[in-house]
């Protein structure tokens, strides 16, 4: 997606070890402008995957979420990495990796929110390792549902996520693919 692409040309930061720093438009800042840019053509990628509901994961993947839902018609829901006194006791949770983070996190769902014979469609910023999404994944199961396709504004395709996914079976998009961060680079590639 030319947009997205333009944007990580232009300030897109590679702080080294494999993070993008993407945050004056996707993941701190948000360029509303391009996340509703950016929902409209994952929405197009989705418009027949069947889905009742989008999940994502807290914080980055609500806006492109929610700009994918609102062009679905759909609710959304995030996984929380930590659990408010307002959530039930019995929850749906799983633990993943984060790069970003540099530890592993909690992806956590209120049952109330995510159930049996839902299709799910799964959205975030990044497509990395796949183990975030893996997660998310997780919870989709556990809830009785079934993941129908997984879709990202980025895909650092050297860190194997794709594959890690294949399992799934679902359709995966993406907007950007970047192909190489060595040496302070940022090889986009189609």
């Amino acid at each position: 997606m030319k947009q997205l692409l333009d944007r990580i040309r232009a300030e897109g930061r590679n702080l080294g070890n494999g993070i993008l720093k993407v945050d004056g438009f996707v993941n701190h800042q948000v360029d509303t402008k391009l996340m509703q840019a950016c929902g409209l053509e994952l929405a197009k990628r989705f418009a027949n995957c069947g889905a009742s509901k989008v999940l994502t994961a807290e914080i980055s993947g609500i806006a492109p979420a929610v700009m994918t839902a609102l062009e679905l018609g759909l609710e959304v829901v995030y996984a929380r990495k930590q659990k408010p006194i307002t959530m039930p006791d019995q929850v749906l949770l799983t633990i993943a990796p984060s790069h970003t983070k540099g530890r592993n996190v909690e992806l956590i769902v209120s049952p109330e929110y995510l159930g049996a014979g839902e299709r799910v469609l799964v959205i975030d910023d990044f497509l990395a390792s796949g183990q975030t999404i893996l997660g998310l994944a997780r919870l989709v199961k556990a809830a009785g549902g079934a993941v129908v396709g997984v879709g990202a504004l980025i895909e650092k395709t050297f860190e194997g996520g794709r594959d890690v996914l294949s399992g799934l079976g679902v359709p995966i998009e993406t907007l950007v693919r970047i192909t190489n961060m060595d040496a302070g680079r940022i090889e986009l590639g189609s």
